[in-house]
């Protein structure tokens, strides 16, 4: 009998290949995006930063999500394609405040239809470019 694989790691094993073909550098960092059934999660990641150990380990730049008190007041719910443009729109106005231009867009192993299209086209509006 052949065993089923789980979503969630088959997700996980898909962004594990992504991962694997992009990086986040100090010139173009990368836009990694976490949707929960709850809420979603924008960062901006530079992976090229190393560690006092010799490792490497991403630092993140920018950071938004659908539970910071003011995107959360503006939004009827949180885990819709409205809540996501939002989110898009801020975690854009928030690089854009850093100096951040341009972005890698990791999709973190989701299909990029629904709210992850959103989050992105949201984003590309409010200036990032990728």
């Amino acid at each position: 009998m052949i065993k089923k694989q789980s979503r969630v790691e088959v997700r996980v094993k898909k962004h594990m290949k992504v991962r694997n073909r992009l990086s986040g550098t100090a010139e173009r960092p990368r836009l990694a995006v976490f949707r929960s059934n709850n809420h979603m999660y924008a960062q901006i990641i530079d992976d090229t930063v190393i560690d006092a150990n010799g490792n490497k380990s991403g630092a993140t730049l920018v950071a938004a999500s659908t539970l910071e008190k003011d995107v959360k007041e503006s939004l009827a719910k949180t885990n819709n394609v409205e809540a996501a443009a939002k989110l898009g729109e801020v975690i854009a106005k928030k690089a854009k405040d850093k100096g951040i231009t341009s972005v890698v867009f990791d999709r973190g192993g989701f299909i990029y239809q629904g709210k992850i299209k959103a989050l992105a086209d949201a984003a590309r509006e409010a200036g990032l470019e990728f």
